[in-house]
């Protein structure tokens, strides 16, 4: 006669324990994923607002304070208040004076979002994704200009 061990009920232990062990890298996946599209959607915002308040300044050193001030406001309206921010505003095809005739004023906003979930010890602070977006926008869009 053969020697059966009694296996009842260890079906219901290894279920829970491979449920917890892929339903918490898919729980951190979802979470990133969210993390990630708010700050996408957020530097979007920010670059379109940004593009609209500069070309609406009275010229390239007030619209380059506004951009900046409307694109951290833009963040903040997703959540993401204490977001690093970056603002670059190039002008074609007058780079000197982007309020100056048929300019086409590009905004580009640089951002980042914190990695949820992950512990400082896996490299030295918390893990960032970066985030990128650019809007282009003629000058005369917004206001009227002399042609040149």
């Amino acid at each position: 006669m053969r020697d059966r061990r009694d296996e009842g009920g260890s079906a219901l232990v290894e279920l829970v324990w491979l449920g917890i062990l892929l339903l918490v890298p898919l729980l951190w996946i979802v979470l990133s994923v969210s993390e990630v599209q708010q700050g996408a959607f957020g530097v979007t915002a920010a670059a379109r607002s940004a593009g609209r308040a500069y070309a609406l300044a009275p010229d390239d050193a007030s619209g380059q304070r506004a951009a900046e001030e409307v694109a951290r406001r833009a963040l903040a309206d997703q959540g993401l208040e204490g977001a690093p921010l970056t603002v670059t505003v190039t002008c074609t095809p007058y780079p000197g004076d982007c309020h100056n005739g048929t300019s086409v004023i590009t905004v580009r906003v640089r951002s980042s979002v914190e990695l949820p979930l992950l512990p400082d010890a896996l490299g030295g602070g918390a893990p960032r994704f970066a985030l990128d977006a650019t809007h282009s926008v003629p000058i005369g869009r917004y206001q009227e200009v002399d042609g040149g």
